[in-house]
């Protein structure tokens, strides 16, 4: 039995709910249930981790201790929309140096993130690449990787003359929310972009404008 799967029985006995009941609470199967106890399914999406926390009346800290984070992952990471971001848990990884990417100055503290499989983004398709700086604070106007209801997605955010944050998406569509009541967490900061480029079979890279609001 894996250090999760342990926790979730033990959290569950705690709790006194039958596999059955803890089943129906996050809406999976009790099967599911054994298997993730068993270690049998080892990765479990965040949406069912925040099903588990509610069910079992616990934090994420709480279900999640003594489970070991994943191995450093080196190379792109894939960003998945409901899935945490790709570069927690990843110690301190740089930014892997691609021959035909300008990279200065993004080498010491950025990870290089694309959207994974059949996912796509605002302000980034699949494919093409982003440098992200992990970050938890607005500290100037550009664009954020933000968490908001469980899943990530990309807004440009930027200050209005009031104090106040703008958040914009790739149509330009904008809204304002208080700077001390931000709607979201943020998770990074996006330092570069790079768009795919596909000509002939041959796949390049060419740097993505800055967005404005």
């Amino acid at each position: 039995m894996d250090a999760l799967g342990s926790r979730i029985k033990q959290l569950r006995l705690k709790a006194n709910l039958s596999k059955a009941a803890l089943a129906r609470r996050v809406g999976v199967s009790d099967v599911t249930i054994s298997y993730w106890e068993s270690g049998t399914i080892r990765q479990i999406g965040h949406e069912r981790l925040v099903a588990l926390t509610e069910a079992l009346d616990c934090t994420l800290s709480d279900l999640l201790q003594g489970t070991p984070a994943p191995p450093p992952q080196h190379g792109v990471l894939h960003m998945l929309e409901r899935q945490p971001a790709p570069w927690l848990h990843q110690g301190d990884t740089t930014l892997p140096l691609l021959d035909d990417l300008p990279l200065p100055g993004l080498t010491k503290d950025c990870h290089l993130i694309t959207p994974g499989q059949g996912e796509s983004f605002d302000f980034l398709n699949e494919g093409d690449l982003a440098a992200v700086l992990p970050t938890i604070e607005f500290s100037r106007d550009g664009l954020y990787v933000l968490e908001y209801l469980g899943k990530l997605t990309i807004r440009y955010l930027s200050r209005t003359q009031d104090g106040n944050v703008a958040v914009s998406d790739e149509s330009q569509h904008t809204e304002t929310v208080p700077t001390n009541a931000l709607p979201f967490r943020l998770v990074g900061l996006v330092r570069a972009r790079w768009k795919l480029i596909v000509d002939n079979d041959i796949h390049s890279f060419a740097p993505a404008p800055e967005p404005t609001n």
